[in-house]
């Protein structure tokens, strides 16, 4: 379970509807209990996904550019990083949009996830976040779907 505070959500809505008809994206810093993660801060990035170069990475000259695909720059993941820890805090989850398509993780979602982290994935349709739902890696490198509570 992860949980939220309103205020966080619309932080997260209100930069995905910016980034339309581009996905938007960014990093979640918080607390770690037993069964359940909590936001304490909401960290909107820049979409650094580089169609080109993934190309050169996977060999797949095909990729679509940033209306279907995000990345978070290294050096951004490396600044949050340092940023959490200085406030006795842990990275616990991404976020990002579907523009025009169900918040349902994709294959390409997927194979870049690193377990341990939620996985917020927002639909924005025409440009109004419609629906969220959070995710979270099992053993098997598979999605499940992670409850999210909202809270005061």
């Amino acid at each position: 379970m992860i949980r939220f505070s309103q205020e966080h959500l619309q932080s997260i809505y209100a930069h995905v509807e910016d980034a339309y008809p581009e996905e938007g994206c960014g990093i979640i810093l918080g607390d770690l209990a037993d069964e359940s993660k909590t936001v304490v801060e909401v960290m909107p990035t820049e979409n650094a996904w580089n169609t080109e170069a993934a190309a050169d990475f996977t060999g797949d000259k095909s990729l679509e550019g940033k209306r279907r695909q995000y990345t978070i720059a290294p050096e951004v993941m490396l600044q949050a990083q340092k940023q959490a820890r200085n406030h006795s805090l842990h990275i616990i989850g991404i976020f990002h949009s579907h523009p025009d398509h169900p918040a349902i993780p994709s294959e390409c979602d997927r194979l870049y996830a690193w377990q341990g982290y939620s996985y917020i994935i927002v639909c924005v349709q025409n440009g109004k976040a419609q629906e969220v739902q959070s995710w979270s890696l099992d053993d098997a490198h598979q999605f499940q779907a992670e409850k999210i509570e909202n809270i005061i």
